[in-house]
């Protein structure tokens, strides 16, 4: 779907009719996390779409429940080579260690982890077919056309309908990517703020993290 499409959806459904695309909500439970050496304790739900797609949303039990304004949001992508096995040619664990440093103390701040993502919503698969074209030469956005798919294909509909579920329609976002900032807006979510989350690059994802600059518009 492109931006068009989506703003046109956007101008046409309610918050409510957002809020009805879920198909399945879980009870909230308590979860353990270890955090910078301590142990941090959330408060864990999951969530799942009329297209059957899942997500898990977080936010710290330690900070009370508060009113805030404009609360600190992350919505990541999920990453199996970067989230589960800190591999060095991505930023995405670094991100979601440093956005959790954010959230556990950002009273009302909210995770909401998107496993569908993976590969920028191509699949484990396909992004590892990618990672192979990458070694002989293409960047990240070829290797993916290389492949048959687009250069991104995730679409942020779901995450709103979670933030919506909240009641959380004015946020601060923590994202380097500007079309997320702009799907969450055609998706009925104001997004007041977009604080960047810089990772230092090493010499693995250097030229990974410039071609998303360069070529996305990435910060």
């Amino acid at each position: 779907m492109n931006h068009s499409d989506r703003a046109g959806l956007a101008r046409s459904t309610s918050a409510s009719d957002f809020a009805e695309s879920l198909s399945g909500i879980t009870p909230v439970t308590r979860l353990p996390l270890e955090l910078n050496g301590e142990e941090t304790l959330w408060n864990l739900q999951a969530f799942r779409s009329n297209g059957g797609e899942e997500a898990i949303a977080l936010h710290s039990a330690a900070e009370p429940k508060a009113e805030v304004a404009a609360p600190l949001v992350r919505i990541h992508s999920g990453c199996i080579t970067g989230d589960v096995l800190h591999s060095l040619r991505c930023d995405c664990q670094a991100q979601l260690k440093l956005a959790l440093d954010y959230l556990v103390r950002s009273p009302g701040g909210l995770l909401i982890y998107l496993p569908a993502h993976e590969g920028r919503g191509i699949g484990l698969f396909q992004k590892v077919r990618t990672y192979a074209l990458q070694d002989h030469g293409l960047d990240t956005i070829d290797a993916n056309l290389a492949v048959g798919a687009p250069a991104d294909a995730r679409n942020f509909g779901f995450a709103a309908s979670i933030l919506h579920f909240y009641g959380l329609t004015r946020v601060r976002l923590m994202t380097n990517n500007p079309d997320k900032t702009a799907q969450l807006n055609q998706h009925g979510i104001n997004v007041l703020e977009r604080v960047p989350l810089r990772i230092p690059p090493n010499r693995h994802n250097q030229h990974y993290l410039q071609t998303k600059q360069v070529r996305c518009g990435h910060d």
